[in-house]
């Protein structure tokens, strides 16, 4: 195993730059307000998937268990990491979890999880803080493309596969 770890500043700079796959690959979080949240309560996390994979647990699990040796705690990242497995494969990117402020339906504004639901579930699971990267003011014209669950964390399930014809999100444009 071999890791490089980035700074915040880094990590924020990359992300600015992230651009929406079609809809002419805008920067989506270009004008948007991007920040580290420090030792967010994954309670207060809404998730828009219903579902978590086992084996994806097993992994969040093992990373964490792998790095926290080295004096790294993946649920606390200040900026990311870059690591390898083998010198045959390209680096893996670690970063905090992403979530987007959202307009629901009913009015509510949530952080919504758009990347990184097995980490924030596995320490929700181990009773942790987590820390995440917040963007507010995405584009209304670009919102994440599924919904808060109405009843958050109690609509997750954990699976050890996913089923044939599994609603794994309510999306905003069906």
């Amino acid at each position: 195993l071999r890791y490089e770890a980035f700074s915040e500043q880094e990590l924020l700079s990359r992300l600015k730059r992230t651009r929406l796959r079609g809809h002419g690959q805008p920067e989506i979080y270009g004008a948007a307000s991007l920040e580290l949240v420090r030792q967010a309560d994954p309670e207060s996390l809404a998730p828009a998937q219903r579902y978590v994979l086992q084996p994806d647990l097993d992994t969040v699990l093992d990373l964490y268990e792998t790095f926290l040796p080295r004096g790294i705690d993946i649920f606390a990242l200040c900026g990311g990491l870059l690591f390898w497995r083998d010198e045959q494969e390209g680096a893996i990117p670690l970063i905090p979890p992403m979530v987007e402020e959202s307009l629901e339906p009913d009015g509510r504004r949530v952080l919504l999880i758009n990347d990184g639901i097995h980490r924030v579930y596995c320490a929700r699971k181990l009773g942790r803080k987590i820390n995440v990267v917040a963007a507010r003011g995405v584009p209304a014209e670009y919102p994440y493309y599924a919904y808060a669950l109405q009843h958050g964390w109690s609509e997750v399930t954990e699976l050890a596969e996913l089923p044939d014809a599994f609603q794994k999100k309510e999306y905003r444009d069906p």
